[in-house]
């Protein structure tokens, strides 16, 4: 942190904010020196504020903390990733982000999304689609495969084999998904209820 450049901004330098879970990007705001400073100290994101010309601890009225997990610089040593635990809303709108209310999807979702276009779409040579044309019975029992290969291969030591079983068994509950109308925002969805 020593070697951080406050001179390109006057003193000022950019904290992008971002959720240690979900990889979020939540705001972006500004440190000086006393600022990143406290924040290393006390494990609790402060900002420069421009319009208030102080030192402001995100929460500090609200308490929705940013508790800090870890900090990098980019290359340029001018800008700073901060990744956290929110607390609750990161917006003063009360949205989880300041940029959109959506959390970023991986893979799997663009995996679902192929999923789904194949079988819409009808493609005859796709092995997702031909699952899925012999019902939910047929479906439903590669699923009960796929999970029954995923527990033989935990009791073994083969890590890669049974990384491969984890994956076929998410693409089968994807094409399940599918013939049950469900979607994974909505098993999300389920688990955080869970979660709270």
């Amino acid at each position: 942190m020593n070697q951080i450049d406050f001179k390109k901004g006057n003193g000022l330098i950019p904290a992008v904010i971002q959720d240690n879970t979900t990889l979020q990007v939540l705001m972006v705001g500004f440190m000086n020196g006393e600022a990143l400073e406290k924040t290393i100290k006390e494990g609790k994101v402060t900002f420069f504020s421009r319009s208030k010309n102080r030192l402001w601890t995100k929460g500090e009225t609200s308490g929705n903390f940013l508790t800090v997990n870890k900090i990098t610089t980019d290359c340029d040593n001018d800008t700073l990733l901060i990744t956290v635990d929110p607390a609750g809303p990161v917006c003063h709108t009360g949205s989880r982000s300041c940029f959109s209310n959506d959390t970023p999807k991986g893979f799997l979702y663009k995996l679902e999304k192929i999923v789904e276009q194949r079988i819409d779409e009808n493609i005859a040579d796709s092995y997702t689609n031909k699952i899925f044309r012999q019902g939910i019975n047929r479906t439903a029992q590669k699923v009960g495969e796929e999970a029954v290969e995923l527990i033989i291969e935990a009791k073994d030591n083969n890590i890669d084999q049974f990384k491969n079983e984890a994956a076929d068994l998410l693409y089968h509950l994807l094409i399940l998904f599918k013939a049950k109308g469900v979607s994974l925002p909505e098993i999300e969805e389920c688990l955080e209820k869970r979660h709270k």
